[in-house]
């Protein structure tokens, strides 16, 4: 006989691991026992060590369907393990190295049970067990225990009781559990006070009678599990319209839920890969191509329920759908044969509500009614959005689902000191870093909002608090306005420990580098990062730079020609602006006024106060020169008549100048005509000049030239132009990985183009898959510069 300590790490707590523990220990004949602690799980064993090594085994193959092992150590145990038996022990106060697990989408068992008339949790929509169900969303503290999460207020009935204290069930030890009889409750109320009467509509109770409403055009606020949510359906063009104005998202599309995937298969292609992400316990926000693009979808014997409103998603040639991820969800679609629209229950760019009074409040002249519960939200959990391209899944936000589960870091990593890095202003999340793992926060926001500054501060608090994490160094972005940057320079100066601004793009490339597990002593990769803006090495702004890259310093190897943003931030709104700056820059507005007079792109340019930005541009008042990618599209899209005079959001042209863009037109027609871009030098490093770019644009639209044609041929020079660069480079540097990053390169086809051509000719390519490209994996990258300076 031999007994063993075996300490086991990673998303292991509130996911059914130590009851697989206990069940596995029984089938190898174990004594012992099992507990949660602030590492993880600490497993305490006897028996022959046959058995010990089939139990261990087992355990890595036979591991709960929510949990992770990050890490799994055995070591002889010193003292004495009198038991005669396996057991569960109560949990043990200590420091917090485990992890938490993200909320989980309901799994097939529960959702049997919610519409079996036989079942006691049949139409409880706060059913849960743990293979699903919340945990980031209600958890105030470690470990993941009742008491220490707002389960804490529902005091269990006998018969959850019971099954939570029973190793056989798969409710054991599962916090959140809960019936009829004990647990949170859902309720239907008026936005204008008035009471809700059985007899206003036929249904079987408050849930059920959200899908009649929503069958009525009426517009509800749902809480649900970590937040807010509008609905209305999807297919009512009046109800879609006025949610989209009285939230006053004017022109972000809308995210959708349905049944299942069959309704969502009306409406877009879904593949294997994106099924298997719709139905995966995260059940993100998938976006998928919309049928009848010319491809035949509509004539493949498809019947579709009814058509979706124009308003969902204007001007896109995709779709973001989710299914059901909780039983109050699955409730309230029964009914539902066509997809409902589900957004962000807030105002505008705030943060989603979570609190009931709040709604109430915020949400009152939006809904029309109300599906409030009395299960407290204690972390705000937007959903997660993902797509595919190629056969790789691309993050574009990382919120529920994910996070805050654990990112494992390269080797060269261990043993780093704890690291807090601050992220962006916009797209926020903050990282955690510590020894051999990452911890990303859910997506925040802008921080330029002030109510999302508030929750990012209070989130923060949250993270550091529940992981008890000390930091002895501060991660920031070296533009030192960011409001993220100044919460860590407060942060650094009240605790009296060091900063450490890290650059922009740098960021970026070691966000990727990380996730690819490139180690941390590797040799510099190439990375390219195409972005809006973020403040360069030389104090001006960058937006698309090519550079040699490892964890610890960057070298500018080549960027694109800078161009002013005229009006500073108004450039980012009003395209136009970036429009007259590339053809200013590119010495063709004074020559070529008279060759182009006809075109509607010249005459709209002509009734702008040209004498005053001309001033702007050449006496550098707000208007600094950037080398931004994101800019450059603006330009193009606003050039061709895409959001020429006003966007409501960054990027809104660029995206829509590429769902202009037919893919499979692109990669299939080879004769297809390109721009051209030249290749310079500024300043000692090659730069890209779009100049020659712009003359084949103008005379395209002087030959009218379709729109979609243009967008295409803009696309295909770019990224031709990208890879001859590479090509040049790769002839001067040596370099065995290239990276592309940067929100730019959330762009599919973009993307696809560039990542093709540059696997052609053998080279490595490195793209985002864990975090996303934009502003929302910034931190990662900081943290891990930040902890790589320091092992210098």
């Amino acid at each position: 006989m031999v007994a063993e300590e075996i300490r086991v790490r990673g998303t292991v707590q509130g996911v059914g691991f130590r009851p697989t523990v206990y069940r596995l220990a029984k089938v190898c004949g174990l004594g012992g026992d099992v507990c949660n602690d602030g590492e993880g799980v600490l497993i305490r064993v006897s028996g022959s060590e046959e058995a010990i090594t089939e139990f261990v085994a087992k355990l890595q193959t036979e591991c709960p369907p929510l949990a992770k092992i990050n890490e799994l150590i055995r070591t002889p145990y010193a003292g004495e393990l009198n038991f005669n038996n396996f057991v569960i022990s109560s949990s043990v106060n200590s420091a917090i190295k485990t992890e938490i697990a993200p909320d989980a989408a309901t799994c097939s068992e529960c959702q049997k049970e919610i519409f079996d008339p036989f079942s006691r949790f049949y139409r409880y929509p706060f059913t849960n067990c743990t293979h699903c169900g919340p945990r980031l969303s209600i958890i105030r503290a470690i470990p993941y225990d009742r008491c220490n999460t707002s389960m804490s207020a529902f005091v269990m009935c006998p018969e959850c009781a019971k099954e939570y204290h029973d190793v056989e069930n798969r409710r054991f030890h599962a916090q959140p559990v809960a019936c009829h009889a004990c647990g949170a409750s859902a309720w239907l109320e008026r936005a204008d006070g008035k009471a809700v009467t059985a007899s206003m509509f036929s249904m079987l109770d408050d849930v059920d009678a959200v899908c009649t409403l929503l069958q009525k055009g009426e517009i509800v606020a749902i809480k649900g599990l970590g937040g807010f949510h509008l609905a209305c359906d999807a297919t009512q063009e009046i109800a879609v319209e006025k949610l989209r104005y009285s939230k006053k998202r004017y022109h972000k599309p809308f995210a959708l839920m349905a049944r299942d995937v069959e309704v969502i298969e009306q409406y877009c292609g879904v593949n294997v890969k994106e099924k298997e992400l719709l139905t995966s316990p995260a059940a993100p926000i998938v976006l998928l191509q919309k049928r009848g693009l010319g491809t035949g979808d509509w004539e493949l014997g498809i019947e579709v329920e009814k058509k979706l409103a124009v308003s969902v998603a204007p001007g896109q040639n995709s779709l973001g759908f989710m299914l059901p991820y909780t039983p109050l969800h699955h409730l309230i679609l029964r009914r539902m044969n066509r997809p409902i629209v589900l957004t962000s229950g807030n105002i505008a760019d705030e943060p989603q509500c979570i609190d009931n009074d709040e709604a109430r409040e915020k949400l009152g002249t939006i809904a029309n009614y109300f599906l409030l519960h009395n299960r407290d939200i204690i972390n705000r959990v937007d959903d997660s959005v993902v797509r595919v391209v190629g056969d790789k899944v691309q993050t574009i936000r990382r919120a529920r689902g994910y996070a805050p589960a654990a990112i494992s870091l390269p080797p060269g990593f261990e043993n780093v000191p704890p690291i807090l890095a601050m992220g962006s202003e916009l797209k926020n999340t903050f990282c955690l870093l510590r020894e051999k793992e990452a911890i990303l926060s859910q997506h925040l926001g802008d921080l330029e909002n002030g109510a999302a500054f508030h929750s990012y501060k209070e989130t923060l608090n949250l993270y550091l608090n529940l992981f008890e994490h000390e930091p002895e160094i501060i991660a920031i972005d070296k533009h030192s306005e960011y409001l993220s940057s100044k919460v860590g320079k407060e942060f650094a100066e009240k605790n009296q420990i060091k900063i450490n601004p890290v650059q922009h793009h740098h960021a970026h490339i070691a966000a990727c580098m990380a996730e690819n597990h490139i180690p941390l002593d590797s040799p510099p990769v190439l990375g390219i990062a195409l972005d809006g803006l973020g403040y360069g090495e030389d104090g001006k702004l960058w937006g698309g730079e090519f550079l040699l890259a490892d964890y610890r310093k960057i070298t500018r190897l080549a960027t694109f020609k800078p161009v002013a943003m005229i009006g500073g931030e108004q450039a980012i709104y009003q395209p136009w602006r970036n429009t007259y700056a590339q053809l200013i820059a590119a010495n063709f507005w004074d020559s070529w006024q008279e060759k182009y007079a006809d075109l509607e792109i010249v005459q709209f340019l002509n009734n702008k106060p040209l004498k005053l930005l001309n001033q702007l541009i050449y006496k550098g008042i707000n208007s600094p020169p950037a080398s931004s990618v994101g800019r450059l599209f603006d330009a193009v899209a606003a050039a061709i008549g895409i959001y020429r005079d006003e966007c409501s959001y960054e990027g809104q042209a660029a995206i829509a100048m590429e769902a202009l863009v037919n893919a499979n037109n692109l990669n299939n027609d080879k004769e297809m005509l390109i721009y051209p871009f030249e290749f310079s030098l500024l300043d000692s490093i090659y730069c890209i000049d779009p100049r020659p770019m712009w003359q084949g644009l103008l005379d395209d639209l002087q030959q009218q030239i379709p729109k979609s044609v243009i967008a295409g041929k803009f696309h295909k020079g770019l990224a031709n132009a990208i890879v001859e660069m590479v090509k040049l480079l790769c002839q001067e540097n040596i370099i065995n990985h290239v990276v592309l990053t940067g929100g730019v390169f959330q762009n599919c086809i973009l993307l696809e183009l560039v990542s093709k051509s540059l696997e052609t000719l053998g080279i490595k390519v490195l793209t985002h898959r864990l975090v996303p490209a934009n502003d929302g994996g910034l931190s990662l990258g900081q943290a891990v510069i930040t902890a790589a300076q320091l092992r210098r």
